[in-house]
C-alpha cells in the first residue's frame, strides 16, 4: 500500500501545470477543415480486411466512425486524410468514444489517433507523427517511419516539460514516447496540436502532455534525415466506434 501511495504521489507531483487557449497561439479565426455536412476535402483509405469499407459517415455535424457496423463484427482499419498539406498551424479536434468495438480489437482498449505531417503512401499507419487517441493513453507520441525527440522524466520515461531530450526513429520503425498523464474524461475531449515547422506540442483538454521536437523524415535521394515541416492530417479508425467534431486549423501567430 505504501508503494502504491508513493507512486500516486509521484505522478501527481509531476503533472504539468501548463494550460493553453487558442488565442494564445493562433492569429486569425479558425478555419473549419471538416464542414459538418460531408467529407469534402478528405479521402478515405482502408486495409480491406473487414466486411464493410464505408467506415465514416457524417451525422449532426459530427464524423461517426463505424456508424452502422455490427458490434464485434470483423472490420477493416481505415483513415480519412486531408487532400491538402498544412504547416505552421494550430489543429483542434474534439472526440468521444462510442460503445461498439470490433474484431480483431474487440478485446482491447478503444483505439484511434490523429496524424500530422503525414506523407508518402496512402496506407494504414503511414509515415508521419501521431497523437495517440486511446483509452488511458491519449496524448502518447508515436513516431511512425520518421524521427523525433521529446523530453522525458529520467525515472518513469514519460513526457516531462523539464526532462531530458531523447530521440527515437528509423525509416521503417514505429516508436512511442508516453504522455505525461492521461487527461481524458468521459464524453467529449479536446485535442489541440500546436505545430510549428518541425516542432509540435500536444494538449489534451488544455493540458500540455507531450511534444515532438526536431521532427525529421528520411530522404533516400540525399541519403540523410531532413526536417519534416509539413504534411497532411489523418484521422484513424482502428476497430472502435468514435466520434470526431469541430475540426479546425488556425494559422500560428508570427513571433
Amino acid at each position: 500500500m505504501k508503494s502504491i501511495f508513493v507512486i500516486i504521489l509521484f505522478v501527481f507531483t509531476c503533472l504539468p501545470g501548463r494550460t493553453q487557449t487558442l488565442s494564445e497561439f493562433g492569429n486569425n479565426k479558425p478555419e473549419k477543415i471538416f464542414n459538418g455536412k460531408n467529407l469534402n476535402g478528405w479521402y478515405q483509405i482502408t486495409d480491406n480486411k473487414g466486411t464493410d469499407k464505408n467506415l465514416f459517415s457524417v451525422e449532426n455535424e459530427t464524423i461517426h466512425v463505424y456508424p452502422s457496423q455490427d458490434i464485434k463484427s470483423t472490420q477493416s482499419f481505415g483513415a480519412i486524410i486531408t487532400e491538402k498539406e498544412f504547416q505552421n498551424y494550430v489543429l483542434t479536434i474534439e472526440y468521444k468514444w462510442g460503445e461498439k468495438k470490433f474484431k480483431p480489437r474487440d478485446e482491447y482498449v478503444r483505439d484511434a489517433g490523429v496524424l500530422i505531417h503525414m506523407f508518402g503512401e496512402n496506407i494504414i499507419w503511414p509515415s508521419g507523427i501521431e497523437c495517440q487517441i486511446q483509452e488511458g493513453d491519449t496524448g502518447d507520441l508515436w513516431i511512425i517511419k520518421t524521427k523525433a525527440s521529446t523530453k522525458v522524466h529520467p525515472t518513469n520515461k514519460n513526457y516531462d516539460v523539464a526532462g531530458e531530450i531523447r530521440t527515437l526513429g528509423a525509416p521503417k520503425e514505429y516508436n512511442r514516447f508516453p504522455r505525461s498523464y492521461c487527461w481524458e474524461k468521459p464524453e467529449w475531449n479536446k485535442i489541440v496540436l500546436v505545430v510549428k515547422g518541425d516542432h509540435a506540442q500536444f494538449y489534451i483538454n488544455d493540458k500540455l502532455v507531450n511534444e515532438a521536437i526536431d521532427m525529421k523524415k528520411w530522404d533516400p535521394g540525399q541519403d540523410k534525415w531532413i526536417p519534416l515541416t509539413k504534411g497532411k492530417i489523418l484521422l484513424q479508425a482502428e476497430g472502435s466506434e468514435i466520434f470526431y467534431r469541430n475540426i479546425t486549423v488556425q494559422d500560428l501567430k508570427a513571433e
